[in-house]
C-alpha cells in the first residue's frame, strides 16, 4: 500500500512539475530572413542562424524555378520545373523557406548559439532533411547531415541519390546532453563528389526531454521496493542474532 501511493504521489509530483527553462533557440524553419533567397552570409541571413560556407536559402517553389544568386551567381536545383522528374515538392515540410548546403565545396556548418540551457540536461534536436543536386551538373552521389552540440556529434544515414535526383523529406531527431549553459548547435553537410551534392535541411525543432510522469512513478516504486528489501533484511538480521 505505501508503494502505491508513494507512485501515485510521484506520478502527481511529475505532472504538476514545472516546465522546462525555455532557451534561446529561435527560427527552426528559416521563416525570418534578411533578404528572402540567396546565400546565407553573402546576400542574406536567416535570423538566428550563422555560416561562412557555401549554404544556400530557397523560399516555396524556387528550388528548381528562380533559384538564387550567389557569390558565384545564379544557383538552382534539378526539380520538376527545371526538366527533372524527380518529385522535388513546391513546398517544404514546413511550407516556407529551407536551406540547401553544398557538401562538398565550401562546406561549412549553419550553426546557432543557444543560451538558457540547463546544465546536464538532455535536449532533442528534429529536424527534416532531404538530398539533392545542382541544376546543370551531373553524377551520382552519397550525402549525409552532422549533428553537433555541446562537443556532441551525430550524423544521419548515407543516402545514395541517383543522378539528378531528389531523396525525398526525411525525418530525424538527435538527442543531446548540455555541458554549459550556452552551447553551439550546428548542421554541417556531407557530399561524397565535387558534383554539387545539396543537402536540404528545414524544420529544426530544440526542445528539453522531460521524463514521463509515469516513468517518475515507476522510478519510485523501484526505489521503494529497494528500501523494503533493505528493511526486511536488517530485521531478518536481527531477529537471527
Amino acid at each position: 500500500m505505501k508503494i502505491i501511493k508513494l507512485a501515485i504521489a510521484a506520478t502527481l509530483v511529475a505532472s504538476t512539475a514545472p516546465a522546462a527553462a525555455a532557451t534561446s533557440f529561435t527560427n527552426g524553419g528559416f521563416e525570418t530572413t534578411t533578404n528572402g533567397n540567396g546565400q546565407l552570409g553573402f546576400n542574406t541571413n536567416a535570423a538566428g542562424w550563422t555560416t561562412t560556407g557555401y549554404n544556400f536559402l530557397f523560399g516555396a517553389g524556387t528550388a528548381d524555378t528562380t533559384g538564387a544568386n550567389g557569390v558565384y551567381g545564379f544557383l538552382a536545383l534539378h526539380g520538376p520545373n527545371n526538366g527533372s522528374a524527380n518529385g522535388l515538392p513546391v513546398a517544404s515540410p514546413t511550407g516556407g523557406n529551407f536551406v540547401a548546403a553544398d557538401g562538398a565545396f565550401g562546406t561549412e556548418p549553419i550553426s546557432q548559439v543557444i543560451t538558457g540551457l540547463t546544465v546536464g540536461a538532455t535536449y532533442n534536436v528534429g529536424f527534416s532533411h532531404g538530398y539533392a543536386q545542382q541544376l546543370g551538373f551531373d553524377g551520382a552521389t552519397i550525402q549525409h547531415w552532422t549533428v553537433s552540440f555541446a562537443g556532441q556529434s551525430q550524423s544521419t544515414a548515407d543516402y545514395a541519390l541517383a543522378n539528378h535526383g531528389f531523396s525525398g523529406w526525411l525525418s530525424t531527431t538527435f538527442s543531446f546532453i548540455a555541458n554549459n549553459p550556452t552551447e553551439t548547435l550546428s548542421f554541417l553537410a556531407y557530399g561524397n563528389q565535387p558534383v554539387p551534392p545539396f543537402a536540404l535541411l528545414d524544420g529544426v525543432t530544440f526542445t528539453a526531454a522531460v521524463p514521463e510522469p509515469a516513468t517518475w512513478g515507476m522510478m519510485l516504486i523501484g526505489f521503494a521496493a529497494i528500501g523494503i528489501g533493505a528493511r526486511r533484511n536488517r530485521r531478518t538480521a536481527a531477529v537471527a542474532g
